[in-house]
């Protein structure tokens, strides 16, 4: 096994743990910081899929941005919060409800039946590209491609996630200000 298919598992797993462990987690800060990892790891997992926008846009906005900005906000939350955080009583993970399960389990569906159906065969508009020389490498340099095609063609996408980082931003603030009290 050569280092990068080793590193290739070894975001994978990272990934896949780490976000197991966010939504079965009760202590909300622990899962702050185990979201921060699966952030990474995906990010990582980005740069083996040869895009490396993708992943440089994960750290910078996700990680950098919106997630640092739901720490702040717990951190300056009020304190009975903190307190009831403390004296959560029960096991390390916590089953999830049924609902959870059966959307894990279609999803698990979707992906077996697409790994089905990849393995009969390719499609034609892969095979056309792989004939016409049109597939992405290493050495392609598709960062001025994709911020021409972000101030054209997907200027409306590019909003909204402005509008998105400005939510959670508000989000925050709101999160982090003091209740009034009655």
């Amino acid at each position: 096994m050569n280092l990068e298919l080793f590193l290739f598992y070894a975001f994978a797993a990272l990934a896949i743990g780490s976000s197991l462990l966010v939504v079965s987690l009760k202590n909300p800060a622990r899962a702050l910081f185990l979201f921060f990892i699966t952030l990474f790891a995906m990010a990582g997992l980005f740069l083996f899929a040869l895009a490396d926008f993708v992943a440089i846009t994960q750290i910078m906005v996700y990680v950098g941005g919106v997630l640092i900005l739901m720490i702040f906000a717990f951190m300056l939350s009020n304190k009975e919060l903190l307190a009831d955080i403390q004296h959560i009583s029960g096991s390390f993970l916590s089953l999830p409800s049924w609902q959870s399960i059966l959307l894990a389990l279609g999803f698990f569906a979707v992906f077996i039946l697409g790994i089905r159906e990849w393995n009969n065969d390719m499609p034609e508009w892969m095979l056309s590209n792989i004939q016409e020389g049109m597939v992405i490498t290493p050495h392609d340099n598709n960062i001025q491609q994709l911020g021409i095609k972000f101030m054209t063609q997907y200027v409306l996408p590019f909003e909204v996630i402005s509008i998105f980082l400005l939510m959670a931003l508000i989000g925050a603030a709101h999160l982090s200000r003091k209740e009034e009290s009655q």
